[in-house]
């Protein structure tokens, strides 16, 4: 019988095979785009060898995607409908942010995420998370603070903000409420 963590890897090898084969990649050619060996990536897909994280991160971005949203895609099930029930959800145990992955698995080159950050809560977030991709932050509730460099954003629900060029970030909730907000992502590179 299969631990939860082989259950995982199996998913996440699999998911690599999907995702490289959906571009018609061979593996040369990922092999070469993040700079991992050719024999490694065959390993991982054929669930000869788990990946390491840094593994994970070099071939999520060298499909566009976030780590992430690579994880979520694993973990997700068939279909165009992805209940609420079943959308991947990762808490992080410092901040109190809490992150659902709404969108479906697809091959459609945009991620929906739905953020709900406690009050008090300030999250960094290094330009690298941005390199891949261009991402909108839409309020749903609430009040959220976006710095992106220098640059200060006060948003309240209902607003949209499309982040500029990659940079360094900070979500920030300075109001005794939580506030929720929907980033969606488009991954060129995925389309």
């Amino acid at each position: 019988m299969n631990s939860p963590e082989d259950t995982i890897n199996q998913r996440i090898s699999t998911r690599l095979r999907i995702e490289r084969e959906s571009r018609g990649w061979s593996l040369s050619e990922l092999a070469e785009r993040a700079g991992v060996s050719r024999a490694m990536i065959h390993k991982i897909e054929r669930g000869e060898s788990s990946p390491t994280a840094t593994l994970l991160g070099r071939l999520s971005g060298a499909f566009g995607i976030s780590m992430s949203t690579l994880i979520a895609r694993a973990e997700m099930q068939e279909g165009k409908l992805l209940r609420r029930e079943k959308q991947p959800v990762w808490h992080d145990p410092q901040t109190g942010y809490l992150r659902r992955h709404v969108s479906p698995r697809s091959d459609l080159p945009i991620d929906l995420v739905q953020i709900e950050l406690p009050a008090g809560s300030d999250v960094p977030m290094p330009a690298s998370s941005y390199a891949l991709a261009r991402q909108l932050i839409w309020l749903q509730q609430g009040e959220l603070v976006f710095v992106e460099g220098d640059t200060r954003h006060n948003m309240r629900a209902g607003d949209c903000l499309e982040l500029g060029p990659p940079n360094d970030c900070r979500f920030i909730n300075e109001t005794a409420e939580s506030c929720v907000y929907l980033v969606v992502r488009l991954n060129p590179s995925a389309a």
